[in-house]
């Protein structure tokens, strides 16, 4: 059983591969990467390198010769995904392939949020294609929300325009062993898991926590969306990213954050972790 990954080398690739090997071995998983060199220390552990480019078509197919099962983790080019996708999934057909699980987005079918659109395609091409899939919806990371507890914690304000929208997110972590799951077992053929946190929360909530860890006071500012991006812009976050940011947070005063669906604890046989547990590491180191 030959398992192959994509964007091995990225944050969430590497975390997959490192429960892969406590399931099988490594000389059963291939790590397909854009860049060789970066992946020097996967193949000292005994993994298989396959350079795997996007943006080179031909290299795809060659690759993926020989593969069981393919974890196609969504492309971090935002615009640029679904002809990303596209190329993996037809090479995927060309090289006979039977199965394909895909990093989507909680309740991607419906989800307003902007990124949720390429998903949607991903996920269509995919049932089009005839190959057996699995769709891992993954709903946002905590990390996202935990780049700026060290100066939210300085500064003693949280801002955001999430209003009081619910958060259930987990931790990258808590995703890649849950793809690990899938894929290093039987029985996931066709279905669809809707993958979020055990617990949600505020960013009033998170705030309180990083106060509670840090021992200071700490409070959260709802800000407008257009103050919001007026703010991360000065900050000098690219256009792309602080439409995203601001995105995801007039979403989630809809709701498009919360989820009481249990199939990531079900897939990991526990509660994911909380942010709250998050915050205090970080403080705490």
């Amino acid at each position: 059983m030959k398992i192959a990954i994509t964007g091995a080398t990225g944050q969430l690739g590497h975390l997959v591969i490192q429960e892969l090997l406590k399931q099988v071995e490594a000389n059963n998983i291939i790590a397909l990467v854009r860049d060789l060199k970066k992946a020097e220390s996967l193949k000292q552990q005994g993994i298989e390198l396959r350079l795997f480019d996007y943006d080179q078509p031909e290299t795809l197919a060659p690759a993926l010769v020989g593969i069981d099962k393919l974890l196609l983790i969504s492309a971090n080019e935002i615009g640029r995904r679904t002809p990303q996708h596209k190329a993996v999934i037809e090479a995927a057909v060309a090289s006979n392939v039977p199965y394909i699980a895909y990093t989507s987005l909680l309740n991607a079918d419906k989800n307003q949020l902007g990124l949720a659109q390429e998903h949607r395609e991903t996920e269509a091409l995919i049932q089009q294609s005839g190959l057996h899939y699995t769709f891992l919806r993954n709903n946002w990371y905590s990390e996202n929300y935990l780049a700026n507890v060290q100066h939210t914690t300085e500064v003693g304000i949280l801002y955001g325009s999430t209003e009081n929208g619910r958060i259930s997110s987990a931790s990258r972590q808590d995703y890649a062993e849950a793809a690990a799951k899938v894929l290093a077992s039987n029985g996931h053929e066709n279905k669809i898991y809707e993958l979020a946190g055990s617990t949600s929360f505020t960013l009033t909530d998170l705030a309180q926590f990083i106060g509670l860890a840090a021992g200071k006071s700490v409070q959260y500012q709802n800000i407008s969306a257009n103050d919001y991006s007026k703010a991360l812009t000065e900050a000098g976050l690219p256009v792309g990213l602080v439409e995203v940011i601001v995105d995801a947070d007039v979403q989630t005063a809809k709701g498009a954050m919360f989820s009481d669906s249990n199939d990531l604890e079900n897939l990991i046989g526990r509660k994911t972790t909380s942010i709250q547990d998050q915050v205090k590491a970080l403080l705490n180191k």
